[in-house]
């Protein structure tokens, strides 16, 4: 299997500095600690995750239905990662997924399970269980 690669630099101190962030395919950006943290413009961190998390969301769930027996037309996830003072220190503390799919011939009651078993079984939401919560709300129409 592949493996992706990223970089990131910081420039100055904590809350004066700069930083600057990018993959392998051009994916980049900036950010500070007042973007981080507070309500400045530019990327930050959990951008990432939440971006990384609503992608890959998306694409096992696609996955899960279609090996179910089902055809997906569409699967759209918000992700929102929180990050929050904890301690002396700062933690992400949970990712809130919002999705919203169209499956034609599919119930709710099947979509949930579906919806939860993918929640669970997710390469990022792997990574990611036992250190930060992950809720969902999926919403389905035919």
């Amino acid at each position: 299997m592949p493996t992706r690669n990223a970089t990131a630099q910081w420039k100055g101190g904590l809350k004066g500095g700069t930083g600057s962030f990018k993959g392998q395919t051009g994916l980049g950006g900036s950010y500070s600690f007042g973007s981080r943290f507070g309500e400045e413009g530019g990327s930050n961190p959990e951008e990432l995750l939440a971006a990384a998390e609503a992608a890959c969301f998306s694409m096992a769930l696609a996955a899960s239905l279609e090996s179910s027996g089902f055809a997906p037309t569409s699967v759209d996830t918000q992700a929102a990662c929180t990050v929050e003072k904890v301690g002396e220190g700062f933690k992400i503390t949970t990712m809130k997924l919002v999705v919203k799919a169209v499956v034609p011939g599919i119930d709710d009651a099947k979509f949930q399970s579906i919806a939860a078993a993918t929640k669970e079984g997710c390469p990022v939401s792997t990574a990611l269980k036992g250190n930060v919560q992950i809720e969902l709300t999926a919403t389905v129409t035919g």
